[in-house]
């Protein structure tokens, strides 16, 4: 199955609209468009294997770009469009990408790149060019609508969000089926219950895994997609009513700044349309959740799982409910559970969280960090630490990266994280260690206010006393700063990373 499907059997249906812009493409309109892409690719010269790297917001060509790709065998490395200069130029040159297509737009971080990335034999802007770029919308004009003549699958090659270090390449093996003969097995039907009439939100940056991997399967399945070009909370609900969306993917980030807009606001907005509302990419406080199914219904769908695509868990807001805080069982693997030594723990016990018989992955160009991630038995990991309860339900405890030894005890900043978020005067909230003397490590908190002028020593206190209300004061901070705004990535993971690094340069 693929677009060229759609359009055979339904010419006008709609693609995808762009929210914002109200911009609609049709399923013939994407496959002309994608076609045309890929006779450009081969034109160069680019086969089965090659790469190229995509710089784009979410635009209404963003599809485009990624099904010329997909239908020429080709790697395709989607590249945030928040990165900078440096951080462009090594995904670029890491993923050896003979072709880097970017916008008008993102001019001012890409001018500097025209002389390096020596690998790069051709760029292209959309929007407009500047030096050193080529038109992508006059580079296709000339090329034919009709499919290639050796179509065959191809891959995206994403790169880690670099919230605990430089940001990785991860290869999967290419299918080894031709152009949309792949299993006719649709995640989002049988999973979720998507069909023909279903209308899906995506309110995240396409480039990152998990909104490219589900709008980029739902097109596969003739299935309309609705992109935002910015996640907005209100305007999110707004769009689900006008809309009529049955379908979307979330992340906790998104639901908590949607649940603190004023009651008048938040239930302004008619939701009833909504059938499944999908979750990841970071735990979800068991409070807002329990906040999001009273409020949705029990509609809630949660999963873990990793760009590398070596395994993936999920469950369903009944589930949930039964096993609060759990990500859920195991789908397409098994879950092992091992101490640092790598031998298995008990039920009950957190260690670090490894999956069997999932899907292959190398972190690109690597082999240290790929090893790094694999178990004696074959087994890998995404570095995350938690547990199995007797039912077999995983529970995420944090990234192994974040944990904190405090006086020679093991503490997991989610915990605080958790309580912390739910105090109606906190809006995001980081915790991690800082430096101690004494104890060589101690928590400490950052939190974005719901307003600043909130940011005061009183607040505080409030705070560490509400926490240590809820947990053992060990894992409670021991001190707190304010801030305007977190270093949170679009897609709701934290760059915890920075803040950390930041207080541990000071001191």
């Amino acid at each position: 199955m693929h677009p060229g499907v759609t359009a055979e059997r339904s010419p006008d249906k709609i693609a995808y609209t762009m929210a914002d812009s109200g911009e609609r493409i049709t399923f013939t309109e994407l496959e002309a468009t994608a076609n045309q892409g890929a006779h450009l690719f081969r034109s160069l010269g680019l086969k089965r294997g090659d790469h190229i790297a995509i710089m784009l917001e979410n635009h209404f060509r963003f599809f485009q770009l990624c099904w010329a790709a997909q239908r020429s065998g080709i790697y395709y490395t989607t590249i945030s469009w928040r990165l900078q200069q440096e951080e462009v130029e090594y995904i670029v040159d890491n993923c050896e990408a003979t072709v880097f297509i970017t916008s008008h737009e993102r001019s001012a971080v890409v001018e500097p790149l025209v002389d390096k990335s020596p690998n790069v034999v051709q760029r292209y802007m959309i929007d407009g060019v500047i030096p050193g770029f080529e038109s992508w919308e006059d580079a296709i004009a000339e090329m034919p609508v009709t499919p290639i003549a050796d179509q065959a699958e191809g891959a995206s090659m994403l790169y880690s969000s670099g919230t605990t270090g430089f940001p990785k390449g991860i290869k999967k093996p290419l299918p080894v089926e031709g152009y949309g003969e792949g299993p006719e097995m649709n995640l989002m039907s049988v999973l979720y219950g998507a069909s023909d009439g279903s209308i899906y939100l995506s309110p995240a940056p396409l480039y990152h895994s998990a909104p490219l991997a589900f709008t980029m399967g739902l097109l596969r399945y003739g299935i309309e997609v609705v992109v935002m070009e910015h996640f907005e909370a209100e305007l999110a609900l707004q769009y689900i009513e006008t809309f009529r969306v049955t379908h979307s993917q979330w992340v906790p980030t998104m639901f908590v700044r949607m649940l603190k807009l004023p009651e008048e606001v938040r239930l302004r907005y008619d939701v009833s349309s909504l059938e499944c509302a999908i979750h990841a990419a970071a735990p979800c406080p068991i409070p807002v959740k329990e906040q999001m199914i009273e409020w949705w219904g029990p509609i809630i769908h949660e999963y873990y799982a990793g760009t590398e695509g070596n395994g993936f868990v999920q469950l369903n807001s009944e589930e949930w409910l039964a096993h609060k805080g759990s990500v859920g069982k195991p789908l397409n693997c098994e879950i092992f559970i091992c101490d640092d030594d790598g031998n298995e723990l008990p039920v009950g016990e957190s260690g670090t969280i490894f999956m069997g018989g999932g899907g292959e992955f190398e972190y690109y160009k690597d082999d240290e960090k790929t090893n790094d991630s694999r178990h004696a038995k074959g087994w890998t990991t995404l570095g995350d630490v938690g547990y199995l309860d007797e039912d077999g339900y995983l529970y995420l405890t944090d990234r192994k990266h974040f944990m904190i030894i405090s006086g020679g005890v093991n503490v997991y900043p989610q915990e605080a994280e958790n309580v912390l978020i739910t105090h109606d005067s906190v809006m995001d909230v980081a915790v991690f260690g800082v430096p101690n003397q004494e104890f060589g490590e101690e928590v400490k908190a950052v939190i974005q206010p719901k307003e600043m002028a909130e940011a005061t020593p009183e607040l505080a206190i409030e705070l560490m006393d509400f926490c240590r209300s809820k947990l053992s004061h060990v894992k409670c901070p021991r001190s707190i700063d304010f801030r305007e705004e977190l270093p949170r990535h679009p897609t709701g993971k934290l760059y915890k990373r920075l803040l950390k690094d930041e207080y541990w340069q000071r001191a």
